[in-house]
């Protein structure tokens, strides 16, 4: 493994995420200093009684989510497990998106993952299986892995923006002669309509794009769902290239050190925001309650921003949580006890993603991530340990 993977990019990282304190929800404060505080471990009177291993012997089925950002926060849970004795799978064997990644805990063909979004997710939790339990009878989500540290949100190119004075969905909607200019560059040229680069199909977040639009009647703007790194990779490229721009992204992530609020993007305001009518009447839409919806964004960010200081982003900051099979817990306090432990920090994780978007493999960032991060993760580990008696 190349020494100190985590400091590749570093500058370029720091950078973006001084946009990201800036972008924070009002909760967002709180997810990254909770980042800095660790947790007590169980006082216990003989330490050498504790058993160092309580995962020896217990075969676990690890899972991912199918978005890359992902991929370093199923790693560090994975080897933290595997510290504490765990025999777990590569989590690259099971690679889903939510609908499915919820259906396997609940099912048992997968134990866990680390990449649940919620609220956005909990309509997954709703779900039937075919004996009439609800799937949230079966997993349960857990921990403050990052808590309001999830912004999600859609970015346009600063320049066309500033151009045609579109700075809100509903501008853009209602813009005949900015529809024509973003049609005849954009994925689908023209078809009178502006096409969002929005999702991949099994993500949630393409259902709640979709309801967003609905429920705003902005019936000249439509979502184009594929593959998300390809679609961003196009979206950087016209970006760069000063054309019509509209992008669905997320934080914690690398994406914004290319597409960059404040600099060659800004944060796209909403003027309605998706509540919990389902507006668009799809299975388990009245979870995807998006309210407030707003996010602490600086002007030159977000040209939206209201009289409170707020910017309309249209989404609510998210809590990134592990999710388990509830047999699964009941059976592995160490394991449960280690979920409800693990706090990451927003900067860690999209210092991270740009290194694996550079190439580092997810695994080794876990790796030197634990490495140093030893004090706090000793610690959550003890707690672990204890929980198992």
């Amino acid at each position: 493994m190349k020494k100190n993977l985590l400091t590749r990019g570093v500058a370029v990282a720091a950078a973006a995420l001084l946009l990201l304190a800036a972008c924070g929800s009002d909760d967002d404060s709180s997810s990254d200093s909770s980042s800095d505080t660790v947790a007590s471990a169980p006082a216990t009177t003989e330490a050498a009684a504790i058993n160092m291993t309580p995962g020896e012997g217990v075969s676990v089925t690890a899972g991912r989510a199918s978005w890359s950002t992902g991929y370093v926060q199923a790693e560090i849970f994975t080897a933290l497990l595997r510290e504490l004795g765990y025999t777990v799978s590569e989590s690259a064997d099971m690679e889903l998106g939510p609908q499915n990644a919820f259906m396997a805990m609940a099912e048992g063909d997968m134990d866990f993952w680390a990449n649940s979004w919620m609220p956005g997710h909990t309509s997954w939790l709703l779900a039937e299986r075919t004996d009439g339990s609800l799937v949230g009878d079966n997993v349960t989500v857990l921990g403050m892995q990052i808590q309001a540290g999830g912004l999600q949100g859609f970015l346009i190119e600063k320049g066309f923006a500033d151009e045609y004075g579109v700075y809100t969905l509903e501008d853009l909607n209602s813009n005949a002669d900015a529809i024509a200019a973003y049609d005849a560059t954009d994925a689908n040229p023209g078809n009178g309509l502006v096409d969002m680069f929005g999702c991949p199909e099994d993500w949630t977040c393409d259902n709640i794009i979709n309801s967003m639009l609905v429920g705003a009647g902005l019936d000249n703007i439509v979502q184009v769902k594929a593959g998300y790194d390809p679609m961003w990779a196009q979206a950087t490229d016209m970006v760069n290239e000063g054309l019509p721009t509209l992008a669905y992204t997320w934080t914690p992530s690398a994406y914004i050190t290319t597409i960059r609020p404040g600099d060659n993007a800004y944060w796209m305001g909403h003027g309605w925001i998706l509540d919990d009518s389902n507006p668009n009447n799809q299975e388990g839409g009245e979870a995807w309650d998006q309210r407030p919806g707003s996010a602490a964004i600086g002007e030159d960010m977000c040209p939206a921003r209201n009289d409170e200081g707020l910017c309309p982003i249209g989404w609510a900051a998210a809590d990134i949580q592990a999710a388990a099979n509830n047999d699964f817990l009941a059976a592995n306090p160490a394991a449960e006890e280690l979920f409800k432990q693990i706090v990451l920090s927003v900067m860690d994780v999209s210092v991270a993603n740009l290194a694996q978007s550079e190439g580092a493999a997810p695994p080794d960032l876990a790796v030197e991530w634990i490495a140093n991060n030893r004090d706090k993760v000793d610690v959550w580990l003890d707690a672990a340990r204890a929980a198992a008696g």
